[in-house]
């Protein structure tokens, strides 16, 4: 009988029968660099931290396993697996990417992966005709689903048929659910990537970042390239992130029900004028994510009427944090504007809906009402 996503969470890569650890029920912390070998030709199975260590090789084990991959590379941050990823591609070639993606991803993309001669095209991949902005040097689409932050819902099992028509890869960012609620290699992706800062780690104290795989030529690339430019998450940082690991489940439930609470209060507001949340029933991307994921997240954006009003919330908030990232116990709120997507040029921003008005709420774990209670406050001093 197959274990349930809260137990493979704590115990997906218990290795039963194994004494090296001495029966720690908290993985160790291999804080080595090298490895003394027992003879010439031989070896323990690990050399140098740069290519693998025990802790990271757990992490890597548990993180393939949650989202049905063959392997998965622990690297130390999100960017930092998106840029290797990359690596992946030659001068010359077309990736068709997002064009609501994370900031950081665009910027990375709009000035190191075109100075590479990288060509980018950007879509809305929930709405517009991705096959037919498939060209010959097309080798990849990448999508975010949800999208950071306008929320949009692309359906990753029709794209990934697109993909595989024309043998392009499908590479998912699944930051914003984790694999606790949806998992894009099981619908068709190749390639699964995570900011393991978010979610995973949970606590708003580690960087790192993951890529996901089911592929064994993509593995192979990988294992060599992380081992060669020595980006791989250190022993440390593996460690916390394995322990955020281990409440996963329990934390997405708990953000997910104050950030649907939230949603539906926010509607009822004089001074909010729209919000994006995909458990909403009139969100347009709603139905595809019934069929294909286990929630809706932690994640919703909103707009204001005036950005007066957004810039006093921001100020006017105190246990709410006003701070970037997102993913963790506590509850944030962020300005896109001028925090995740700073870099992207105003008339993209617009584009893409994202306004002077527009707020964005990790939704952390606290009391529900203790949230509703503050935002209250603060939005009656705008009335």
């Amino acid at each position: 009988m197959g274990r349930g996503l809260n137990t493979r969470c704590l115990h997906l890569e218990e290795r039963e029968g194994k004494t090296e650890n001495y029966g720690a029920v908290s993985y160790p912390i291999y804080q080595t660099a090298t490895y003394a070998h027992p003879g010439v030709d031989q070896s323990t199975g690990y050399d140098y931290s740069r290519l693998q260590n025990p802790t990271r090789e757990i992490l890597e084990k548990t993180v393939a396993g949650l989202e049905g991959g063959i392997d998965a590379f622990a690297l130390t941050t999100g960017m930092a697996a998106i840029t290797l990823l990359f690596e992946l591609f030659e001068p010359g070639d077309h990736i068709i990417a997002e064009a609501d993606l994370y900031g950081g991803s665009i910027r990375l993309f709009d000035n190191v992966s075109k100075k590479n001669r990288y060509e980018l095209t950007y879509l809305n991949c929930a709405k517009d005709d991705i096959e037919n902005r498939i060209k010959e040097n097309t080798k990849a689409i990448y999508i975010e689903t949800p999208t950071n932050p306008m929320m949009n819902i692309s359906d990753i099992e029709k794209i990934a048929e697109i993909a595989k028509r024309h043998h392009v890869l499908l590479i998912v960012d699944n930051t914003f659910l984790s694999p606790y609620f949806q998992n894009p290699l099981k619908l068709g992706a190749d390639v699964v990537i995570h900011s393991g800062t978010k979610f995973l780690g949970g606590h708003n104290d580690t960087l790192a970042g993951f890529i996901v795989t089911n592929r064994t030529d993509i593995q192979e690339k990988l294992r060599f390239l992380i081992k060669t430019t020595g980006s791989g998450l250190s022993p440390f940082d593996s460690w916390l992130i394995l322990r955020g690991i281990k409440t996963l489940g329990i934390r997405m439930e708990r953000s997910q029900e104050n950030a649907m609470k939230l949603a539906e209060w926010l509607k009822e507001q004089k001074i909010v004028t729209k919000v994006f949340y995909p458990g909403l029933p009139e969100h347009p991307g709603y139905e595809i994510m019934k069929r294909q994921a286990r929630g809706y997240g932690a994640m919703l954006t909103f707009y204001v009427d005036t950005k007066e009003h957004a810039l006093k919330i921001l100020e006017g908030v105190r246990m709410i944090k006003f701070a970037e990232s997102l993913g963790g116990v506590e509850t944030l709120i962020t300005y896109p504007e001028t925090q995740t997507h700073a870099d992207v040029p105003e008339e993209v921003r617009l584009k893409n809906g994202i306004t002077p008005c527009t707020l964005r709420i990790s939704t952390g774990i606290e009391d529900y009402e203790d949230l509703q209670a503050e935002l209250s406050a603060v939005f009656e001093t705008l009335e």
